[in-house]
């Protein structure tokens, strides 16, 4: 065999690792090399993954990680830069790639299950989307967050749409005006994460939080979970409103009666997901 066929037949890493522990998948960003940046194929294999878990009954939580030193360093600039050579200088491959990573975002805010993210590392322009895209997140000490589209003439307006209902406004401001990196404390204290954790131990640490969460009715989670994004859209009146049209519905389930007897009898309730 010569060494361009030995090449060829050699089987490809995989981008996107996938493994399951106990009822929570864990889904792990590996292009190393490359910082972990989100390219056309990494952003559909996110896309497909979480398609793939939506309805599994079997996986109650999901917690997004990295391998290498980076969590992601957002869009690959590379691949992007390689179409400006397209009649339309690329335009309608960004639009493609600008859509696709959206809906992809939007998939893991609707996904009916939490989503952890565990950042080892810097999270940088898209990266830092998707980490305020999770409903949940923990991050090393060593992490560090930047939206530094600024110095590249390029502003992150897509990231801008995560980190904005994650972050107040004027940290938001600081971090899309100067570029400037975030460390993890600070981004703890702004709200963009949960939890700092020692270096290295943050995929457990995500996992473990998951497995919290996990223990809950999972209609219960599905239902409080996209009952608040949806308030967090609506006028105060039209939210409260909203709210207490679930919480009543929520009140009719199953689980919140199980939930509420075992509570009164003080014992374990026994779940049935609906």
């Amino acid at each position: 065999m010569t060494p361009q066929a030995a090449h060829a037949a050699a089987p490809q890493t995989p981008i996107l690792l996938r493994e399951t522990v106990g009822s929570i998948r864990v889904l792990t960003l590996n292009r190393p090399a490359a910082r972990n940046s989100l390219s056309e194929a990494m952003i559909a294999e996110l896309h497909a993954a979480l398609r793939d878990i939506h309805d599994d009954s079997e996986v109650r939580a999901l917690v997004i990680a990295a391998n290498g030193p980076a969590f992601s360093a957002g869009h690959d600039m590379k691949e992007l830069t390689a179409r400006r050579t397209d009649a339309d200088r690329g335009r309608a491959y960004f639009a493609h790639i600008m859509t696709a990573c959206s809906a992809m975002m939007q998939a893991i805010v609707q996904l009916p299950k939490p989503v952890v993210a565990a950042v080892q590392g810097i999270a940088t322009a898209a990266g830092c989307q998707l980490v305020a895209s999770c409903d949940l997140a923990v991050a090393s000490e060593a992490a560090t967050f930047a939206t530094p589209g600024v110095d590249i003439g390029l502003f992150c307006s897509t990231p801008m749409v995560a980190l904005s209902r994650n972050v107040p406004r004027k940290q938001t401001m600081e971090m899309l005006l100067t570029g400037e990196p975030v460390p993890a404390t600070t981004a703890r204290d702004i709200g963009l994460i949960n939890r700092v954790v020692a270096a290295g131990t943050e995929r457990d640490a995500a996992i473990t939080l998951a497995q919290k969460v996990a223990l809950k009715s999972a209609y219960t989670i599905k239902l409080g979970k996209a009952a608040f994004y949806r308030q967090a859209e609506m006028s105060l009146a039209d939210a409260y409103r909203y709210a207490a049209e679930v919480m009543t519905e929520n009140m009719m389930a199953r689980d919140a009666e199980e939930g509420i007897g075992a509570f009164i009898e003080k014992r374990e309730p026994k779940w049935q997901d609906r």
